[in-house]
């Protein structure tokens, strides 16, 4: 046999730095990017503020009517003084009370207040996890053993507590093996933060090397690596050491190398980091144009940047050097306006596809919530689950309910009489509301308003619908009576 060279032609999906940008940028809030977005543009010459774009400057028309520059996108609702269809630029509306300025409320119901409160709420890890959980197709006890899993993993994402304890956490409700544990454990690592739930740093490697493509770069090198006793010599051995080790080219290891540093090593430290705004600023407006409901981006809220033509025109008059300085500030920029492009359009296709699904709770309130899950957003845009995920953490909506997490609109569904389902959410407003009807001298117990439940055809049992209530934090049926 004789060495000889040969071309292929191939494909493969490379984690660039563009990329892992993309990503980053998708699960910000609206706050985190004008930061990222202002930090960019002070430490980037290459970067300018548009005209008429500072980013402390307010919105002119308060953040009530859809964004100028997406006019092509969405047609903006036609002035009609006899219609009765919610338009942004004729009825402002309160953030924080969901009313309009005029002194009118769109929504009579009371669930929403609660709802809106929630907006605020600080998100955790495990929060985080648990809304994942609660959307997933996991059984009840499957869910019970999920939750206690949760709740041992730590902030930095690894779980570190032995199953044997897990499992006695469950006791005497839920008797679980430590193979059943780690069955549960393995679809837990399926959510997103990608990593999450690792027991070892070589596990959260592979878990986020087990997501890509087969065909990215280094990934089959980079898994052999990330597999315990290689990567713990990594740091002594260096690329050349692992180059003789495995006896491969030193190229392919500093390849497969370069991809495992491009992961993140705490992927729950970004969920953290990602939630301490002290403000919600709605990345998406949402109206009812014709009694069609419409969403567009909110971006009046973000600066607009864009390429400083004034230094891009001196690239080709400067020496090598600092020509070659300003090329590479220069991609940075286009990479940075290409990621904040892909983010809106990824934003708006989930919020559509949301508004599309859930046009009943937008008309009538949390009752007329359906069930809905990641899972089916994603296959109906196209989308990884952990995609959909990222792109709705942290994003609110403004609609003529008040401004609302992009996570309202999900819910997990509980099977009717009538061979449909009804979400988790409507049936706790079906609750509060027979409550709030109830004699305060005879308050209804658990028990009857199961059979309420059952009696419009919504099967519950007791101890679900005692679930909901503690949930609203409405108190039993004996402390309601003394409270009368």
């Amino acid at each position: 046999m004789k060495p000889r060279l040969q071309t292929s032609m191939g494909q493969q999906l490379v984690m660039t730095p563009q990329l892992r940008q993309a990503i980053r940028l998708l699960q910000m809030s609206t706050a985190e990017l004008e930061a990222e977005i202002t930090e960019a543009v002070e430490t980037n010459p290459l970067l300018d503020w548009a005209e008429n774009s500072l980013p402390d400057a307010p919105a002119a028309n308060g953040g009530d009517e859809p964004p100028a520059e997406r006019a092509q996108a969405e047609e903006q609702p036609e002035r009609q003084a006899d219609s009765d269809d919610w338009q942004p630029e004729e009825s402002p509306w309160s953030e924080s009370t969901g009313t309009s300025s005029s002194g009118g409320s769109f929504d009579d119901d009371d669930n929403m207040g609660s709802a809106a409160e929630r907006v605020a709420e600080s998100d955790t890890l495990q929060d985080h996890l648990l809304w994942q959980l609660h959307l997933s197709h996991l059984s009840a006890r499957d869910r019970r053993i999920g939750a206690a899993v949760i709740d041992a993993i730590e902030d930095d994402g690894y779980l570190r507590t032995p199953f044997s304890d897990i499992a006695e956490t469950l006791l005497p409700e839920v008797t679980a093996g430590e193979d059943e544990i780690h069955t549960v454990l393995r679809q837990l690592q399926r959510f997103d933060p990608v990593g999450v739930g690792a027991r070892s740093l070589s596990e959260c490697l592979r878990l986020q090397l087990d997501v890509l493509s087969p065909d990215t770069a280094g990934r089959s090198l980079a898994l052999i690596i990330a597999d315990g006793p290689l990567l713990e010599k990594l740091p002594r051995s260096g690329v050349v050491g692992l180059a003789s080790e495995l006896r491969r080219p030193q190229e392919d290891i500093e390849e497969a190398v370069a991809l495992l540093r491009s992961l993140d090593p705490k992927p729950g430290v970004q969920i953290g980091e990602l939630t301490q705004d002290t403000y919600v600023v709605p990345d998406c407006v949402v109206w009812r144009q014709k009694g069609v409901w419409r969403a567009a981006l909110a971006s009046q809220h973000l600066p607009k940047v864009t390429i400083h033509r004034g230094y891009e025109s001196m690239i080709r008059q400067c020496n090598e050097s600092d020509a070659g300085y300003l090329r590479g500030h220069l991609q940075e920029a286009r990479w940075l306006l290409k990621s904040l492009e892909a983010r809106g359009d990824t934003l708006l296709k989930v919020t559509r596809c949301l508004i599309h699904q859930q046009a009943g709770f937008l008309e009538f309130g949390e009752q007329a919530l359906r069930p809905l899950t990641l899972r089916e957003v994603a296959g109906e845009v196209g989308l990884h689950e952990s995609t959909v995920s990222r792109a709705i953490a942290r994003k609110y909506v403004r609609t003529p309910r008040g401004t609302l997490p992009l996570r309202a609109f999900f819910a997990s569904g509980v099977s009717t009489e009538g061979g449909g389902e009804a979400s988790s959410t409507a049936i706790q407003s079906m609750i509060r509301k027979l409550i709030d009807a109830e004699n305060p001298r005879k308050p209804l117990s658990d028990a009857k308003l199961a059979d309420l439940l059952k009696s419009s055809g919504v099967p519950v049992a007791r101890r679900t619908v005692a679930k909901y209530r503690e949930a609203m934090d409405i108190l039993s049926s004996h402390e309601r009576v003394r409270m009368a």
